[in-house]
Formats: C-alpha cells, structure tokens, sequence
C-alpha cells in the first residue's frame, strides 16, 4: 500500500480513482518581467492556453541543417544502441534519441539559441537548465503515436521535480500538417492538474518511452478538460516552435500519411525547482532522462549569426 505525504500537493498513482486538483503555482513567474522575448500579447496568451505557437523563427537553412544532423544519428549505429536511443514498438526504428543536446553539437547551440531560451527564462521568471532533451521522429506510414499526458504528472512521480516551474518547446523540423501526428494540446488544461491511477513499476521508464501505461490520464477526466477547452492541433511550416507548460495535457496520433514528421525537443526548467527523490520510494530515473548530475544555469548563446546555419 503506497503512503503518501500530506505535503505533496500533487499526489498522483496512489490510489484507484483519478482526481481534478487546482494548479498552484502561477503560469507566467514574476509578470514575465525577468527577460524581453515575447510582447505583452503573447505572455497573455500563454497564460491562458498553456502554450504558444511562433511561427518562423527559424531559417529553412537552420532548419535543413539541424534535421540534417536528426537523421544522421537515427541512422548511425553506434548511437541505435545507446540507451538514449529508443525504438518504436516491435521495430527496431528509431522513435526518440534522448540527451541529444549532450550528444550533438548543433543540438546543443540550438538549446542555447536566444530565440528559445530567453523565452524560457521569461515565463519561468529565472535562469534555467535542460531537464530533458530529445529528437522525435515520426516517420511516413509507420509513427507511432505519444498518448495523452501531462508531463509534470510523470516528471512529479518519476523525477521529483517539486513545482509546475517547467516549459517544453518542440522546434518543427517538417512541416507539421493535420495528416501527420502533429502536436494537440488542450488549452487551459494547465491550470488542473491531473491525479493518475495505477502504482507505478520499479523501472517504468524502459516501457513508458515506447508506450506509456502510467500516468495516463482517464478518459472520463480527459472528456472535461476537453469539453472545457477544445483541442488545438499545432499545424505550421518547419522552422516553427511550440512552447508549452509542463502540466499542459497533449499528445499525438500515429501519422498514416506519407510525410514524416520530426522536432527537437527542450525541456527547460528553473534553477529554482531543480529535481529532489522521486515520489513512493521509486529509483531515479537515468541521466538521459532526467537530469540530476548539473542544475546550473545554461549560458546563452551571444547572438545568433544567420549566415551560419546550426
């Protein structure tokens, strides 16, 4: 039998029925006052939705080099078999390369690129480091899809992040169209969190990354949120970048379609909300997972020369 603390505001896979709990921690930190990247319009937007799409942020040439890079290493041996290499579902194809901005060059520029972090460090009202980062690819007629969940739910449980002081950003390297599995996110869903069902197995990360079990929300709590706020499909050309919260419910179907669909992905969380124990007596989760081994703080790159591309 799980005990849990009365302390932990978002107690979640402890018992057999899900729960609604109010979100407790604000969207936007500090007014968004901290840094200058998004207008007032934008910040405003954010904290309604739980996300933002910005479109063209970056060049066709930056973007040709980096997915350039995205497929080289899905298709380079020696990194198919590292843990951080993860395959689709009875397939050896390669469906997400974790830790990629710690092992390529471009991937790491990328992450400190101005156009993305400085958005962070505004709504997150501080300086931050890479949580997690990861290359998704969804390949034409075969990708398989990401079910719905929050992912603070699982960062909360698994890693022990205390607080909703995270953001995602997803950086299009396609073109994401309705046909082929784009992002879908439920806005306002930020502002509840979400208790899951089901205790969580020792090492659940070896079969979450492919197909996840726990953590799942249920579908009569998915049925409210939606009926609340709608789903927003992140249709845009490559080059383009989604940033959403950490508890913002999303996911993505399988794409059927001929086109393959791949971003980069960042996860960028507040020096000031870094990882304690995982909840339930639960093990850390890997390093490539969830970073544990250096919560300082990523330094921005100086500026952003377009004449050379990633």
């Amino acid at each position: 039998m799980i005990t849990t603390s009365m302390t932990d505001l978002y107690a979640s896979r402890t018992s057999s029925t899900a729960a609604i709990m109010a979100r407790n921690e604000p969207v936007v930190w500090n007014d968004g006052n901290y840094a200058n990247a998004l207008s007032a319009g934008q910040l405003n937007a954010y904290q309604r939705d739980g996300f933002l799409l910005i479109e063209n942020v970056f060049t066709p040439e930056e973007v040709a080099a980096l997915l350039k890079e995205v497929v080289r290493m899905s298709k380079d041996e020696s990194i198919a078999g590292m843990d951080e290499a993860i395959t689709e579902p009875g397939s050896d194809a390669v469906r997400s390369i974790f830790k990629v901005h710690a092992l390529n060059a471009s991937i790491s520029r990328l992450a400190r690129d101005p156009r993305l972090i400085h958005v962070a460090r505004q709504i997150l009202g501080s300086e931050v480091y890479i949580h997690q980062s990861r290359a998704n690819l969804k390949p034409g007629f075969t990708g398989k899809e990401f079910y719905w969940h929050s992912d603070f739910e699982t960062w909360h449980v698994e890693d022990g992040m205390p607080t909703m002081r995270a953001l995602s950003c997803s950086v299009l390297l396609t073109d994401n169209n309705e046909c082929n599995g784009p992002l879908m996110l439920v806005p306002g869903s930020q502002m509840q969190f979400i208790s899951c069902v089901g205790e969580t197995p020792g090492e659940h990360y070896k079969q979450s990354l492919k197909k996840q079990q726990y953590g799942v929300p249920d579908p009569l709590t998915l049925s409210l949120l939606v009926e609340q706020g709608g789903i927003k499909t992140m249709q845009a050309k490559a080059g383009s970048v989604v940033f959403f919260d950490c508890n913002t419910m999303h996911g993505s179907s399988s794409n059927i379609s001929p086109w393959p669909r791949s971003n980069v992905f960042m996860v960028y969380n507040s020096v000031e909300n870094t990882l304690e124990q995982p909840r339930y007596g639960l093990a850390p989760r890997p390093e490539y997972i969830a970073t544990r081994s250096d919560f300082s703080a990523l330094e921005p790159l100086d500026s952003v020369n377009s004449q050379t591309p990633f």
